[in-house]
């Protein structure tokens, strides 16, 4: 079994019919991800052909929901419209809502975060380049490419840290990977990956990326030393970051020593976890764990 996403999973794209969306969705389908159709209201009715398949245009999740059975939202839409888009497919009950949108303001963020509080659906993002569950499924915009099924759980807040590792780690293979995002708020966390890893049969090792800024990774490796049995690698991007200075995604930003590569090293090696310097020693350590 894979974590969150599978083969029997049934994919909706909202904003299957931008340019982002379109390309993406003929990737996830070539990944064999079973897309069932798209949203936009105002071309609903319309159908999009991708791949040698006629995808339907629904007017809403709801109405997708309804005709397809769909259980997954991709979202692709523009950031001003991303809350209403997520808390649509929340009211719809789909299982599972992946934002790819980047520059989603903070407040909406929260606003759908807290609208999703209690519901069904698992929110993942907003600024994350998906979930993918190698040779399953394949949600968002995670190259399907460089990595095939195997053994290892990968969770990060990084998109370009889970191709490297994915890519480095190649012949060994994924149960799934997961991008979090890294902007301030976010819905699923490590935490919550890690959980679902530790229940998964079918993952041996879990890889835990981390970056700077905020206490996530403190959190996680507080739960790992007190819940998880299975071996945890880490890696923290960010070691020669400025304080003070935001780096990239919205939440890598150090204040004082609160947040920093080092201090986040030092919780996760506490908590009996082996941390690389570079993506490539994290690699080898994985490498190492899975013959032991």
């Amino acid at each position: 079994m894979a974590i969150f996403l599978d083969e029997h999973s049934k994919v909706v794209v909202a904003g299957m019919t931008g340019a982002e969306g379109r390309k993406h969705t003929a990737r996830m389908l070539a990944a064999g991800t079973n897309v069932v159709g798209g949203i936009n209201p105002r071309k609903a009715g319309q159908e999009v052909h991708l791949s040698g398949r006629s995808l339907p245009v629904f007017g809403d999740t709801a109405e997708a929901v309804a005709a397809t059975g769909a259980d997954v939202s991709v979202l692709f839409v523009p950031p001003p419209a991303v809350k209403d888009a997520v808390i649509e497919a929340v009211d719809a009950g789909v299982g599972m809502a992946v934002v790819i949108t980047e520059g989603v303001p903070v407040h909406d963020a929260a606003a759908f975060w807290a609208h999703a509080q209690g519901s069904p659906t698992r929110v993942i993002g907003p600024n994350c380049p998906g979930v993918i569950s190698p040779g399953r499924s394949n949600a968002g915009i995670i190259p399907d490419g460089i990595t095939k099924p195997g053994r290892i759980g990968l969770v990060s807040k990084s998109g370009t840290l889970t191709y490297q590792l994915m890519h480095e780690l190649r012949e060994h293979g994924f149960s799934t990977c997961v991008g979090i995002g890294g902007d301030p708020i976010i819905g699923t966390t490590h935490i919550d990956v890690v959980e679902a890893f530790e229940k998964d049969p079918e993952t041996d090792v879990i890889v835990l990326i981390g970056e700077i800024g905020g206490d996530a990774e403190e959190r996680a490796a507080e739960y790992i030393r007190a819940r998880v049995s299975k071996p945890v690698v880490g890696y923290i991007a960010g070691f020669t970051a400025p304080p003070g200075k935001t780096m990239g995604h919205a939440g890598a930003i150090v204040s004082g020593t609160g947040g920093t590569a080092e201090a986040k090293k030092k919780a996760l090696e506490a908590a009996g976890i082996q941390v690389g310097r570079t993506p490539s020693e994290t690699a080898a350590i994985v490498r190492e764990t899975l013959v032991r």
